[in-house]
């Protein structure tokens, strides 16, 4: 199987509003004013063209248009896509999270490769051990049996901001009831192709 065959598809750049995500060999990125990140998949699933992710980069958007984030919680990492883009819009402290080895190995090399390494740190751990963390900003585009563990959590709401992702429609619709429930509320909602549902909210508490 190709390295192409086994992502489904030929690893290409991308734009959002504010960044342009390349892998490594690629050609030079854009002369504009979007912020570069360069990733490599290797072979761990987080190329960043999933809709749940796409998703995500445009809440973490949104969340720097209101003020941004000082410290941050990326459960899940994956690649650390999700990382590598709070800290490039300035986020001064990140703990990227997965519980899979070969993930947090690819997220250091990407971090590395971003010169990202006074921002970023990636660690294998149970996002269900970390939810005490202090920081602004927790995002988890993660495995709901995992989700309903840290919105039971009562230390999820001392965030100041969420990023909820990877949701089918019966369990976004318990993840709301959740939040409800908690002092929490729904900043915007992405529903991609009527199947994925992610969640930008701010908790009250």
């Amino acid at each position: 199987m190709s390295y192409a065959d086994w992502h489904g598809g030929e690893i290409k750049p991308f734009v959002t509003d504010r960044f342009y995500v390349a892998p490594p060999w690629a050609a030079p990125g854009r002369a504009d004013d979007r912020l570069p990140i360069l990733l490599d998949p290797g072979v761990v699933f987080g190329a960043g063209t999933h809709p749940t992710t796409q998703s995500c980069l445009e809440a973490l958007e949104i969340v720097w248009q209101q003020g941004g984030a000082g410290s941050a919680l990326d459960l899940g990492t994956g690649t650390g896509l999700l990382a590598l883009a709070a800290a490039r819009l300035g986020c001064c402290r990140v703990l990227a999270v997965d519980n899979n080895g070969l993930a947090v190995r690819t997220t250091r090399e990407n971090i590395r490769a971003n010169r990202l390494d006074s921002r970023v740190l990636a660690v294998i751990a149970d996002a269900r051990d970390l939810m005490a963390c202090p920081v602004d900003l927790v995002m988890a585009n993660i495995h709901f049996d995992i989700m309903r563990h840290l919105l039971a959590c009562p230390e999820f709401y001392e965030k100041k901001w969420f990023i909820l992702s990877g949701l089918l429609r019966s369990q976004a619709r318990q993840v709301e009831e959740m939040i409800h429930y908690g002092p929490g509320r729904i900043v915007q909602r992405w529903i991609n192709d009527g199947v994925w549902y992610t969640f930008l909210g701010a908790c009250t508490g």
